[in-house]
């Protein structure tokens, strides 16, 4: 059976989550994350994120907290700036489209917005015969596996406000950024520096599920009436919240996503170790080795992982996705395979 870097959501859950959820299961909890496990879980991310008047509501995926919250964000002529790599740009199949609203996509640095790109998209959007820009959206880690730093953080920030623009951040490997080596900042500068942010949990040893942080006091107003019309109101939101509290005991969320960028970086630097070249170098669970043809069809045999994008007529950069339960073993045979299948096509 073929070992897959495909993602970070192959493996069902870590046994802490599936433990929370298997706590007394007839329980008779209130409903739709108004219970008591939900509301701990609540006060714990707001305690580490020291952001005691944040709201907090958890949902079932990124879709649906992307979809969800940037639609109550927006009036009805409003738009998002994002990166042309953004996840809501590339990967959601037009959901945010659907709920009315335009996406300006602008090119991105190692898949990271600047100011400059801000810039240029409220320029280019100057009054009521276009759409007015209101929402930067970006994702840390980015799609990338890049990170953006306090410094970079903070200028998109100061750019948001000179513009009147909320700042908005997809979270969903935000474990994975929060211990990265190129992370100068916690969550309580995330708390402190967006408006809105979402801690994912399905890509970080949950079930499934996210946490959607409002900081901005305006954005919490009515917002429970947005996720039911999109069906995100579960009637045992339970179900999220319990996970989140194992994930925020014990420093679990972290250890999980230390975990996946270990074996992360462990394959990068094997891989440049052999002279193969990369898209761009990420400090996170994401990597994309740049590969000949022949080892690419080589390790398909034995491994599960998306190709990228061509490159040339002999090359191809492949993505490889570390968990929170890759086991280093699996690195070192990926890298042994690699190894052997290099040195075959130079025979």
């Amino acid at each position: 059976m073929h070992f897959q870097f495909y993602n970070d959501y192959s493996e069902t859950a870590h046994p802490a989550c599936m433990a929370a959820l298997a706590h007394e299961p007839t329980q008779q909890l209130a409903g739709y994350g108004l219970d008591d496990v939900s509301a701990q879980a609540a006060d714990a991310i707001r305690a580490v994120c020291k952001s005691p008047k944040a709201a907090v509501h958890f949902v079932s995926g990124g879709t649906q907290a992307n979809l969800t919250m940037l639609a109550a964000m927006l009036r009805p002529f409003e738009a998002i700036i994002a990166a042309q790599t953004g996840h809501i740009y590339s990967n959601e199949t037009g959901a945010i489209e659907a709920t009315g609203h335009k996406i300006i996509a602008m090119p991105a640095t190692q898949g990271k917005l600047t100011p400059a790109s801000i810039e240029a998209a409220v320029a280019a959007h100057p009054w009521e015969h276009t759409v007015r820009a209101r929402v930067v959206f970006i994702s840390q880690a980015t799609e990338l596996g890049t990170v953006y730093s306090l410094a970079e953080l903070r200028a998109l920030r100061a750019c948001c406000d000179t513009h009147g623009l909320y700042l908005y951040m997809d979270g969903a490997r935000l474990g994975a950024a929060l211990m990265s080596h190129d992370a100068d900042w916690d969550l309580a500068d995330i708390a402190a520096l967006a408006d809105v942010f979402y801690i994912g949990g399905t890509k970080n040893g949950a079930v499934l599920g996210e946490a959607i942080v409002i900081v901005h006091p305006d954005l919490q107003v009515d917002f429970r009436y947005h996720l039911k019309q999109r069906g995100a109101l579960l009637a045992k939101g339970r179900v999220v919240g319990s996970q989140f509290l194992a994930l925020f005991s014990n420093d679990l969320f972290q250890s999980l996503a230390a975990h996946a960028n270990a074996c992360a970086e462990r394959l990068q630097n094997g891989l440049l170790a052999m002279g193969v070249a990369f898209e761009t170098l990420s400090s996170t669970n994401l990597i994309f080795p740049t590969l000949p043809n022949h080892a690419v069809e080589q390790l398909q045999q034995r491994y599960g992982f998306h190709i990228w994008k061509k490159v040339s007529d002999t090359h191809q950069t492949i993505r490889l996705v570390t968990s929170w339960a890759t086991p280093m073993d699996k690195v070192d045979d990926f890298l042994n395979d690699t190894r052997l299948a290099l040195a075959e096509g130079n025979s």
